[in-house]
């Protein structure tokens, strides 16, 4: 039992349910290895291990539900993403504006996730407001690859990624706008993994607003079986939450235990719109060409992205306005200049600007419909390019092809988000600079059973999955 860390959780939740171990043991199990990892990684920012001792002795007093859910998890350890409100606990969302915030209660992803058996143990590093992939900010400075710590992590969720990639938890919360659960699960070579609109319920922190159908909550951990647990851990109806959808029928772990390969697939590594690394090109086109090794048939195949770029950069910029008017009103010289350059882009926006993007994302989901009316899944690369040095804020150049904005570089993610489409990363290889590359999955709008399940044969035919926790490579 001295090194719980490396298990995977569906084996932890066996043990705490069995008794093998109680959660005050895997608590401190948590702590031991945060105290030997963070320092190179600065990943967990923000710890409460006496809120989460209290909450494990409440738990084992109180005894276990007699009939939990499939996604109970019995006093298992998870870290909380640093825009996610949990009571008592500091929140500071990356920003100085919020140094020193301390939560009055906690939103209803904690409750529902308490509620389902989990402890939280910290929160989990994120960019100021989760804007960029790149995490840093100017309360915790930044977070560092684990593969190489000279590198960037990914963002929005990169901390959380992190966490889960050096075994300091062994499940994860992420929140995703624009790729924020895929990017760092790829920079990471954990599994990223982002739900259809409404599949996890969101409360006071949802980042776009409560009616937003693009920004969602999601799992993250570092294989299909683990991510399939805490989606069954994560799902549920509220009022509070009006887009959230009810408990499925049959649990998801069901689906990833299936691990049923799809028929056909549509591959394009570059979407018709993105530049890609040659390097990741080769590396995920290997990875997509495995599926035929699950008798699957893989054709060069992509739906229609014509306009994409420029609707998501609308619809995120106008949701700027609503969210940060009174950041940059009473705090514009606190805020990072990328937060300040969308907010500002969202002013320039005029009515026909922004119904223009609503009839091309309308286009785009018509687009992808059909396509899934011959293909069972669309798979792309997660990034166009491998993690680079953390210092560099983000990519203005890839393959040739130079940004005018630091959120371009995620086109093969955020492209997809206005889609409503379950997406999932997937690890599938490294450069020859041995940095993770990650393989983008999506299914038709909430297929997500079918998508776990495509996910989990993908990766018991590949060799990666048992890659992560590691120890942090410093360099």
């Amino acid at each position: 039992m001295t090194e719980l860390w490396r298990k995977p959780a569906t084996e932890m939740v066996a043990l705490l349910k069995g008794g093998d171990i109680r959660p005050v043991e895997a608590i401190d199990a948590a702590a031991e290895r945060i105290e030997a990892t963070n320092g190179a990684v600065n990943a967990m920012v923000t710890l409460c291990l006496e809120r989460a001792r209290d909450h494990a002795a409440g738990l084992e007093a109180g005894g276990y539900p007699e009939n939990p859910g499939p996604g109970y998890l019995y006093g298992l350890p998870i870290s909380v993403k640093d825009l996610v409100h949990v009571e008592g606990v500091r929140c500071t969302q990356g920003s100085p504006i919020y140094e020193d915030h301390v939560s009055i209660e906690s939103d209803i992803l904690v409750r529902n996730l308490e509620d389902n058996g989990a402890i939280v143990i910290g929160k989990s590093n994120t960019p100021e407001f989760g804007a960029g992939a790149n995490t840093f900010n100017e309360v915790f400075g930044a977070t560092r690859n684990p593969w190489d710590t000279a590198m960037n992590a990914g963002g929005s969720s990169g901390g959380a990624a992190v966490n889960l990639a050096t075994g300091q938890c062994w499940l994860a919360t992420g929140s995703d706008l624009g790729g924020s659960l895929r990017i760092p699960g790829a920079y990471n070579s954990i599994v990223g993994f982002r739900p259809s609109p409404g599949r996890c319920p969101r409360g006071t922190s949802t980042y776009m607003g409560r009616f937003n159908d693009m920004s969602v909550n999601g799992p993250m951990a570092r294989n299909v079986g683990d991510v399939a647990l805490m989606l069954d851990a994560m799902v549920g109806q509220y009022p509070d939450d009006p887009i959230s959808l009810p408990v499925p029928n049959e649990p998801f772990q069901a689906a990833a235990r299936a691990a049923a390969a799809p028929r056909r697939i549509g591959w394009s590594a570059n979407m018709g719109i993105a530049p890609v690394e040659p390097e990741v090109a080769e590396i995920c086109a290997a990875a997509a060409a495995s599926f035929a090794d699950l008798g699957a048939s893989v054709d060069e195949a992509c739906p229609d992205f014509t306009g994409a770029q420029e609707m998501f950069q609308i619809l995120r910029a106008a949701n700027y306005i609503a969210v940060h008017g009174r950041h940059v009103a009473e705090h514009r010289d606190l805020l990072k200049d990328d937060v300040i350059w969308n907010y500002e882009y969202g002013l320039s926006l005029t009515p026909e600007d922004i119904a223009r993007a609503n009839l091309t994302r309308a286009r785009i989901h018509i687009n992808l419909c059909r396509f899934f009316e011959t293909y069972d899944l669309l798979v792309t690369p997660t990034v166009m390019a491998a993690p680079r040095q953390v210092e560099i804020r983000y990519l203005d150049e890839v393959a040739g092809v130079k940004f005018d904005n630091y959120v371009d570089w995620l086109m093969h993610t955020y492209v997809l988000t206005p889609s409503g489409c379950p997406a999932v990363s997937m690890p599938c290889g490294f450069t020859n600079d041995g940095l993770p590359v990650g393989l983008q999955l999506v299914a038709p709008p909430r297929a997500e059973a079918a998508l776990l399940s495509a996910a989990a044969a993908f990766e018991a035919n590949q060799s990666l999955q048992w890659r992560t926790p590691i120890d942090p490579r410093v360099k």
